[in-house]
């Protein structure tokens, strides 16, 4: 691929600091030669759908040890019933327990309505019930162009908007405007005249920080970035200047000194490095401050950018993409976090395939895109033909360290991983953008995680632009084992008196990773099974079963998950030596 020296030049790999240097976790079952020994039984890769490596963990809606750090809990991967858009969400933000998205779309309508009945007209942005999915009637707010940032003010009394919009509700806007909550009236007296698109809010209960690729504000020039007063949209003297991109995406210090900004941009405040697509100033004066996570992270220019960024108060994290037909200019398709404390790298999540969005809650990190090889990073293979993977979620710790090089873009050998969890909701794509994606933007809270997108089904269901996930104490927990009976039927032989080999292929199940197999002989249970599986590991069991000789018996497997999710084989019959 033709990266150009802009972007290889100054470009630091660094040794992995001595506190990321973590147990390897690579190699079947842990490094255990194969063998669960607390199963006995012998594991073997399944051809063709297997890798080399085995999962390590069992992080999932239901984990056995929540608190290690590399298997937390998930949300489940049931979809909930929420209410649906027909179009395209680009954001979304949550004020208690109301979802306001924003987008491209002109009409709602009820969880389970089929695409053009039931509607009701929202155009370009709508709020709906965190906890029940339906619809909040009383928000009502009217768009004349797409919205792209929302953000609501810390006190919860503001909902802040930005895009391409001129109008709102019949008022004249430019670009930005303050929402009541609760009705979705204009909030008068807030106005600043954005020249161009505002792709990006963040907020105080005192100033509004925008960014975008706006070049002025009123008659002011302003570069990309700007601050206003929350009180009148009035514009303060902070003034750092991104160049030779759009700003996408900002986030705040938790405590406000530091606003990180990330885009498109080659250079920010007249820098490079930090500043190639990604940087940090001071949140008052906009002074450039040092961002080493600049230095291992390096998306910009036409082709290549930091697409959002997002901070759960102890950490921040960034997503990423790259046109790498194109010859973008970048070295990341997945995600990162890094440290607040100094805006240094916490780990690297070095998936193939762009990244959209990300969230992080209590336990877990939650992020949209479309990746398709999580393999750098202990997980899911490519395969042929291509398959996305458009819901995905990690460890909020780093758990090992990058081993495996990459072909195609410059690698992060060295640098810290998260665990990729188990947490595998199926959301496919859809035609609102042209551009064949599903989900763009995923938030939440510690109860539920949100998606919004351009998604048509969720989990081989209708449900179109929004969907939402919650924790086990509140999903309906029916995702159950995914495999068929065919595929998983039980194999047996008989190459000695009395013996009967049982060997059948694991399961996997969308949101936990360990199963329980119980083997039944002619009805009757056996004997009882435990074993970590995913969609693309899948070991072979087997158990050796003692007869009388020469006498015939029935085989069969029913495997479960830890809610009592179940499919049962075939039975399987044969005729011991």
């Amino acid at each position: 691929m033709p990266l150009t020296l802009r972007f290889l030049r100054g470009h630091r790999r660094r040794k992995t600091p001595r506190r990321w240097i973590l147990p390897d976790h690579s190699g079947p079952a842990a490094g255990r030669g194969g063998q669960w020994p607390a199963l006995g039984l012998s594991v073997m890769l399944a051809a063709a759908t297997a890798i080399a490596t085995a999962p390590a963990a069992s992080a999932d809606s239901a984990p056995a040890d929540p608190s290690d750090p590399a298997s937390p809990v998930t949300v489940t991967a049931d979809s909930l019933p929420t209410a649906q858009i027909d179009g395209v969400v680009w954001q979304q933000t949550i004020i208690g327990d109301t979802v306001y998205a924003v987008g491209k779309f002109a009409t709602a309508r009820p969880p389970g309505a089929a695409p053009g009945s039931q509607t009701t007209p929202r155009k370009n942005i709508v709020a709906f019930s965190l906890s029940t999915g339906q619809l909040v009637t009383g928000f009502a707010a009217s768009l004349n162009a797409q919205a792209l940032a929302v953000t609501r003010s810390p006190d919860g009394k503001r909902l802040y908007v930005g895009g391409d919009f001129t109008n709102v509700n019949g008022t004249a806007v430019k670009r930005a405007v303050a929402l009541n909550p609760k009705t979705g009236a204009v909030i008068p007296g807030w106005a600043p005249a954005m020249s161009a698109t505002v792709k990006a809010i963040s907020a105080t209960n005192d100033v509004v920080y925008l960014g975008g690729s706006f070049s002025a504000v009123g008659s002011t020039g302003r570069s990309k970035l700007a601050a206003v007063r929350a009180t009148d949209g009035g514009l303060l003297p902070w003034k750092p200047v991104a160049a030779g991109g759009s700003v996408n995406a900002l986030v705040l210090s938790p405590d406000r000194t530091k606003l990180v900004a990330g885009g498109s941009f080659t250079t920010l405040n007249g820098s490079s490095e930090p500043g190639f697509g990604l940087g940090a100033v001071d949140a008052v004066s906009g002074k450039s401050l040092p961002a080493p996570v600049n230095s291992v992270v390096r998306n910009a220019g036409r082709d290549a950018a930091i697409t959002s960024l997002s901070s759960d108060g102890t950490s921040w994290y960034g997503t990423a993409y790259i046109s790498i037909s194109k010859g973008g200019t970048g070295n990341l398709e997945g995600s990162f976090a890094a440290n607040w404390s100094d805006l240094d790298i916490k780990w690297i999540d070095d998936c193939r395939g762009d990244s959209y969005s990300i969230f992080g809650n209590n336990t877990a990190v939650y992020k949209a895109g479309h990746s398709h090889d999580c393999s750098k990073i202990n997980g899911f293979p490519e395969v042929t033909p291509k398959a996305w993977h458009r819901a995905l979620a990690y460890s909020k710790a780093a758990t090992g360290t990058m081993t495996r090089t990459s072909t195609r873009l410059p690698s992060f050998v060295g640098e810290p991983i998260p665990t990729l969890l188990v947490w595998y909701p199926d959301m496919d794509t859809g035609t609102a953008t042209g551009q064949n994606q599903g989900p763009w933007a995923v938030t939440g809270n510690n109860n539920y995680i949100v998606m919004g997108g351009e998604f048509r089904n969720v989990n081989q269901r209708g449900q179109q632009g929004l969907a939402r996930f919650a924790v086990s104490t509140i999903a309906p927990n029916k995702e159950g084992p995914r495999s068929s009976s065919t595929a998983t039927n039980p194999e047996l032989t008989s190459t000695s008196a009395g013996k009967v080999k049982v060997r059948w292929q694991s399961n996997w199940d969308r949101d936990n990773s360990r199963l329980t197999y119980k083997l039944y002989r002619d009805g009757v249970l056996i004997k009882t099974l435990a074993a970590s599986s995913r969609f693309w590991y899948r070991p072979m069991l087997e158990y050796v079963d003692s007869v009388p000789p020469g006498t015939n018996h029935s085989y069969r497997v029913v495997v479960a998950d830890i809610f009592g999710n179940s499919r049962a084989s075939a039975t399987v019959s044969l005729t011991a030596k």
